[in-house]
């Protein structure tokens, strides 16, 4: 394998998660010659062996030349291995539940996509759907922001509004999360059915066809002066609340219009 065909993932956090997640082949890991006896870089060293990866200790001016960030450790890794629908639909089914994905329209900063990544993995995100261009994809960068959450999610690359087409086929309602004063306030929109939750970039939100997808918009309720919220922040938010509800009722009752207000479907 060339080179090209390999990264390096630095940090504790991240690192570690790579390993628990074993999805991509490690050729290599680094640890900082003086931190033998931190029980996280052992365990890290442990699990190496496990794996069948090669570990070597070396200096910390090594491992500065990989990242400043490094916390002692790095790891040489083949690319993020990208997922499909199909896939996460498969993932939902066989956890008996119903569709719960987030959708993120042209995101660009690292940090936000590191961010989002972190909080779908931590409320049951069967997947998450990117851009095939134009958006900040799963770099070394966004795996260290997610603190390894990356590894653990099921991560596609697709045509935004054909997606949304697919999931709709399958019976899921797109939201999209704007701040307009056509959107619903969150916390009077239903979010425990099948849902794929779509968040705007940071500096045009959701772009047109994208929106024009979308089955309604929902909005967070603000009181402060503050107009508006960091996308990474709003779309945590978000999934935060549809975790909660689905906890609350369970694991959904059919695909109908997540308004507030009795329906007979629910």
């Amino acid at each position: 394998m060339a080179q090209t065909d390999r990264e390096w993932i630095a940090g504790r956090n991240a690192v570690r998660e790579v390993l628990r997640a074993g999805r991509r082949r490690i050729f290599e890991i680094l640890l900082a010659r003086g931190s033998r006896s931190d029980p996280r870089l052992k365990e890290i060293e442990q699990s190496a062996g496990q794996s069948g990866a090669s570990v070597r200790w070396v200096s910390r001016a090594q491992l500065d030349s990989i990242g400043r960030h490094h916390q002692g450790v790095a790891a040489s890794v083949e690319p993020y291995p990208y997922s499909d629908l199909e896939a996460i639909l498969g993932l939902a089914a066989k956890r008996g539940e119903l569709p719960f994905l987030l959708i993120l329209d042209t995101l660009q900063d690292p940090q936000n996509l590191g961010t989002l990544l972190r909080t779908a993995e931590a409320v049951g995100v069967h997947g998450v759907i990117i851009p095939q261009r134009r958006t900040a994809s799963v770099t070394p960068a966004v795996v260290r922001a997610s603190s390894g959450a990356s590894e653990h999610l099921h991560i596609a690359r697709h045509n935004l509004a054909q997606a949304a087409g697919h999931l709709k086929e399958h019976g899921a309602w797109i939201v999209g999360l704007e701040n307009s004063t056509e959107a619903i306030p969150l916390d009077e929109a239903r979010l425990d059915g099948s849902l794929a939750l779509v968040v705007g970039g940071e500096a045009q939100g959701l772009r047109r066809l994208t929106r024009e997808s979308c089955d309604y918009l929902v909005r967070i309720p603000m009181r402060g002066k503050i107009e508006s919220l960091n996308a990474a922040v709003a779309g945590s938010l978000a999934l935060y609340a549809a975790w909660q509800q689905r906890r609350v009722r369970g694991k959904g009752r059919g695909a109908a219009p997540f308004i507030d207000g009795p329906s007979e479907s629910w």
